[in-house]
């Protein structure tokens, strides 16, 4: 169902949840934690938008596939 800002009620939920501002965002403030919270979701949709950039590789990947960094020598 469509809200009267044009999103839908689980877009305007996720927007709401994202707008809790964390621990250093609270630190600087800021004046419109939606607003905020909006343009950041949007962004980061768009980075895993496959359409946009329908040429390059979006890898998906977990913790259990992280490199095991190399300690240098003592």
């Amino acid at each position: 169902m469509s809200e009267p800002g044009g999103g839908t009620d689980d877009e305007q939920e996720r927007v709401e949840s994202r707008a809790h501002l964390l621990p250093e965002e609270k630190a600087v403030g800021s004046d419109d934690p939606e607003a905020q919270a909006d343009a950041i979701l949007t962004e980061s949709d768009a980075r895993e938008d496959r359409n946009v950039a329908p040429d390059t590789v979006l890898e998906h990947r977990t913790s259990a596939q992280t490199v095991t960094p190399i300690e240098p020598p003592d």
